[in-house]
């Protein structure tokens, strides 16, 4: 059988009971280690797990895919996953190699991103689409992510926008040469993220769409860091002080919320205890926000 086995957003201790015995006894475990990271190293994986366990990168899950799969039609492999299983494409892309092959497939769940964001305080069933922000270089910013954003802020849901992150990139020199040397890890902070979202909606408007754009400067934006850890942090404002907020919030993971106006009365008297200003977020929720559910 092959096991996809969800890991929480934390630590080693984040595992369900039923992940770690299914862990404990296969007979290979792999963890997936691209999508998104653990905040603690694989080695402290192996000693809770007492085994060992095969870092997989984007290379052997993408293209090496049988090597995890070898003799699961009559050996347990266990594929563990940071935060839900089925949080990234790739791993659907994974059972259906299997299915091809015969091989029997379950699922263990855990809490991912999608769900933990309620710790914000934000309602859950008031989130629209979620979108990811990936690195912007001089020469590559897109923006397709920016109608779903447009689409939410229309019927008053918030935004979820999950950051980049790389990790055993090449650079286009070395991936041209042909050269197996990768980039330092990189992670995407709230600070640069809510920076390229102004930056795409100045491009948007230069565009014409709309004098206003969607989301601008005063909008209101909650910055999340770590969550699910010891350390979790949250900060409040508008996007502009939030250009400003990576040294409050700390190292990786970072992600963003973009504020709905449907937001409810209970949301805001939550969120309001991160402000990096209440006085600023109270105008502008006066102004902006106040009676729009």
């Amino acid at each position: 059988m092959l096991y996809l086995i969800g890991l929480g957003l934390s630590d080693e201790t984040d595992i369900t009971v039923k992940g770690l015995e299914i862990a404990r006894t296969a007979s290979r475990v792999y963890l997936e280690a691209y999508t998104s990271i653990l905040l603690v190293d694989t080695a402290i994986l192996e000693k809770y797990y007492g085994r060992e366990v095969i870092v997989a990168d984007r290379e052997m899950v993408e293209s090496a895919s049988d090597e995890i799969l070898r003799d699961a039609q009559t050996v347990d492999v266990a594929f563990l996953v940071v935060g839900d299983p089925f949080g990234a494409t790739t791993h659907t892309d994974l059972v259906l190699r299997a299915r091809s092959l015969q091989i029997p497939i379950s699922t263990i769940p855990n809490a991912s991103i999608m769900s933990a964001i309620g710790s914000t305080g934000l309602q859950l069933y008031n989130f629209g689409q979620t979108v990811s922000m990936v690195f912007f270089t001089e020469t590559w910013k897109p923006a397709s992510f920016h109608d779903r954003v447009r689409e939410n802020r229309d019927i008053g849901l918030h935004t979820l926008i999950l950051l980049d992150i790389k990790v055993k990139e090449q650079s286009l020199e070395n991936m041209a040469r042909g050269r197996r040397i990768y980039e330092p890890p990189r992670y995407m902070t709230v600070g640069q993220c809510a920076s390229q979202m102004l930056e795409v909606e100045e491009i948007k408007k230069e565009e014409g769409e709309g004098k206003h754009g969607v989301y601008g400067e005063e909008s209101l934006a909650i910055g999340a860091a770590r969550v699910g850890g010891k350390t979790e942090k949250f900060v409040s404002g508008t996007l502009r002080q939030l250009c400003s907020a990576d040294e409050e919030l700390g190292g990786p993971l970072h992600s963003l919320v973009l504020l709905g106006k449907r937001t409810h009365e209970l949301e805001h008297d939550y969120v309001r205890e991160f402000a990096v200003d209440k006085e600023v977020w109270d105008r502008i929720w006066k102004r902006d926000y106040e009676g729009q559910q």
